[in-house]
């Protein structure tokens, strides 16, 4: 049934605004704001094995030159005894692994974050997996054919 659900979403779309633009002719793996009900939770597919070599990049990249992150033997000295994974790194990495199955191909705009905690450090060789709930949906007041939605964004790792 979720795809005669789908399919009619689609034709909808498609008589109330005409032929589909190259956008949305590419798959949609995302959810539309019908499918975004408050108290939804998606727990995610994607996982990911954290690297040396992504917490460099997502370091060096960013110009957050911070030995917690790159010296090896600064970390020595540290109550970790090994370099931190980048913490904007790992806040990204939890959006990537949620964006699949919430907004790949259906989202407007990213209208922002809050309440973002780093509870427990990341190290390379972690793996990350997450969960989303939605927190809220709604349409919007400014753009009626639009809506917005409040997700809660969780990591976990396997530690």
């Amino acid at each position: 049934r979720p795809h005669l659900v789908s399919a009619r979403r689609i034709l909808a779309r498609a008589a109330a605004g005409g032929a589909p633009s190259a956008v949305s002719a590419r798959p949609v793996r995302g959810k539309y704001l019908e499918d975004l009900t408050e108290g939804l939770v998606i727990e995610h597919a994607l996982t990911r094995t954290v690297t040396e070599t992504d917490n460099v990049l997502a370091t060096t990249l960013s110009l957050n030159p911070a030995a917690l992150h790159l010296d090896h033997a600064s970390a020595l000295d540290s109550e970790f005894k090994r370099p931190l994974m980048n913490s904007m790194f790992t806040l990204s990495l939890l959006v990537g692994i949620t964006v699949h199955e919430t907004t790949h191909g259906t989202t407007v705009a990213n209208l922002g974050f809050k309440d973002v905690a780093f509870p427990a450090p990341v190290f390379a060789g972690d793996t990350i997996s997450a969960r989303t709930t939605v927190a809220s949906s709604r349409r919007s007041k400014s753009r009626p054919s639009q809506g917005v939605v409040e997700f809660k964004h969780e990591a976990f790792n396997q530690r």
